[in-house]
């Protein structure tokens, strides 16, 4: 899993780890990640850090390496790192090295991560791949009229746009591996990537991820999903 150190994707290795599953840990701040391992392990989980940039190519293909060889293989992908950037971010105003910066992570580092361990997700009995975005990132809320999705940066709107496009297109490609690949929005959850304003426990936003990471073989697959049921693309 990706960006688990801290936030929703610590959640959503609490959770995993509460159901027996063993978690990998990925996270390039080696101090939090330890700390997070640590945590994880003191309230029972089989957890183990997986030292991760996803930005970097030699990072996401050693720790493809390092999974494969301290697991053994690879069951389910959780893609949930991810960045807002700086301020300002209205259309007319955003610095271009912003977006270039948030769509590197947010984008690139998702397709950087996941085709570095498809093989492994090939040779799973169960595989799932689930990409953590934001209902802020559909096209249709965002053109609906009366839909108000608040002063969102436009970087990360678009970049999340972009990943659920992404998405749709795995699910295209990979629909013949028995791989169910899904979408989840997590809501307004209070974290460092808003200042913590969110309305939502990093908990409740871990809930999404969680369901998804453990469908059952006849699951959805090329969906959005949030805690009420299908998000409109």
């Amino acid at each position: 899993m990706t960006g688990a150190n801290k936030g929703i994707g610590y959640q959503i290795a609490a959770g995993l780890g509460a159901l027996g599953w063993r978690v990998g840990v990925g996270a390039r701040d080696r101090r939090r990640r330890d700390t997070a391992v640590q945590q994880l392990r003191a309230a029972g989980a089989d957890a183990f850090g997986v030292p991760l940039d996803v930005t970097d190519d030699a990072s996401v293909a050693a720790a493809a390496e390092f999974i494969a060889g301290h697991a053994g293989g690879l069951d389910v992908l959780v893609n949930n790192a991810a960045i807002v950037g700086g301020m300002p971010q209205t259309p007319s105003t955003v610095d271009p090295a912003t977006v270039r910066t948030v769509v590197e992570t947010n984008v690139i580092g998702v397709v950087r991560v996941t085709n570095a361990m498809l093989p492994m997700l090939r040779a799973s009995g169960a595989p799932r791949i689930v990409n953590m975005s934001s209902s802020v990132g559909s096209l249709a809320l965002q053109t609906a009229s009366g839909v108000d999705l608040g002063p969102v940066p436009a970087a990360y709107l678009a970049s999340k746009t972009f990943l659920n496009a992404l998405t749709i297109q795995y699910v295209k490609e990979l629909g013949d591996t028995g791989i169910l690949i899904n979408t989840g929005c997590p809501g307004f959850t209070a974290t460092d990537l808003n200042g913590f304003s969110g309305d939502r426990t990093p908990e409740q936003g871990a809930a999404i991820a969680i369901r998804l990471a453990t469908l059952p073989a006849d699951g959805p697959t090329g969906g959005f999903f949030d805690d009420a049921g299908p998000v409109p693309w």
